[in-house]
């Protein structure tokens, strides 16, 4: 049974949610024994532009004082989107992410311009047998992961798994799991422009006259994605067993890193925090959560918001959470810890 460690706070003060999670990093330290190295990202997600709901970053101070005040340097850490945004890119992203104020520290973009640096991680499971990951993941041993549990259209829900699974992988790690093809290409919206053509490390794109991907050839980085001009090239979603695939990359994401994990369960959403508008809340605030196991975490969180709301929200994403027990990454089985 792992342990999972909670406080209550159904508000709208950030700056309070701030100091419970901090109250709750040094509570896991104290627990595990946890020994921090000098140098900690902050795995966190900057919200899209347009969206409302995101956690902001004023929920991130508290943490980043109290690891500068132990002589630990922290930073923002996080990888380019699939999707064409305003976090398609490396410098997109980050104005995107100071524009919504996370400008307390440095920020790291894992894997690269587009989204296209990554290392591979070996996990020879059912579905994956390679993770790719965001390259600038490899320089690090330990992460504090912060995440925001709400909806997700193919998840069932985002939290700490999501954030390992599709937040440390790179383009072409996300659409591993999306996806069991190649991208596709909008012959009506192709100008022939050719910047997808020189952007192929594998010579898997031709005009012929409009671009043409071969899907022996691709590997799947989706480059070609990020910068067609005109969106002419697009993922190809519907891929099976997509959920198993999160619970896989998950894995691979955390395999020999040391991270503790904290989840902010508030302006719980239907949708993501990739969605760029406005959305509703669709169920009242519930508090943070903390531990070392992500899938007990999730689990709690899980818990605890279909208790709250009395609906069986966000329900699909239990077979991700199985999948991830049955491959080892933790257990679903917790202990709940109020903390006062």
């Amino acid at each position: 049974m792992s342990k999972v460690y909670y406080i209550k706070n159904t508000g709208k003060d950030y700056k309070k949610l701030g100091v419970d999670a901090l109250k709750l990093l040094k509570t896991v330290v104290a627990d595990t024994k946890h020994q921090f190295t000098k140098e900690v990202p902050i795995k966190v997600h900057f919200g899209e532009r347009g969206n409302k709901t995101f956690i902001p970053a004023t929920c991130y101070d508290e943490i980043i004082h109290y690891l500068k005040e132990i002589g630990i340097s922290p930073s923002f850490i996080e990888t380019n989107v699939l999707y064409r945004g305003a976090r398609t890119t490396k410098e997109k992203h980050i104005e995107t992410a100071r524009s919504h104020g996370f400008t307390q520290i440095p920020i790291i973009i894992a894997d690269g311009d587009i989204g296209t640096d990554y290392y591979e991680v070996p996990i020879d499971k059912e579905y994956i047998k390679k993770c790719k990951i965001g390259k600038e993941f490899s320089r690090y041993s330990q992460f504090i992961v912060m995440s925001h549990f709400k909806g997700h259209g193919s998840a069932g829900f985002g939290g700490a798994l999501k954030q390992l699974a599709m937040g440390f992988a790179s383009r072409g790690g996300k659409l591993d799991q999306h996806s069991d093809i190649v991208p596709i290409v909008n012959g009506e919206k192709c100008i022939s422009c050719g910047f997808c053509v020189d952007k192929c490390d594998f010579e898997a794109i031709e005009l012929a006259p409009k671009a043409i991907i071969d899907s022996e050839k691709c590997v799947g980085c989706a480059g070609c994605i990020a910068v067609c001009p005109e969106g002419a090239i697009k993922n190809s979603w519907g891929g099976t067993h997509f959920l198993e695939k999160l619970a896989e990359y998950a894995y691979g994401a955390a395999k020999d890193k040391d991270i503790i994990y904290i989840t902010f369960v508030h302006n719980i959403t239907k949708d993501c925090d990739c969605i760029g508008r406005s959305m509703e809340v669709i169920t009242d605030n519930i508090g943070v959560l903390a531990g070392k196991d992500p899938i007990a975490l999730d689990t709690a969180c899980l818990d605890l918001v279909q208790k709250s709301s009395g609906q069986k929200l966000f329900e699909e994403g239990r077979i991700t959470l199985h999948h991830a027990e049955k491959i080892g990454l933790g257990r679903m089985n917790y202990q709940l810890i109020e903390v006062q």
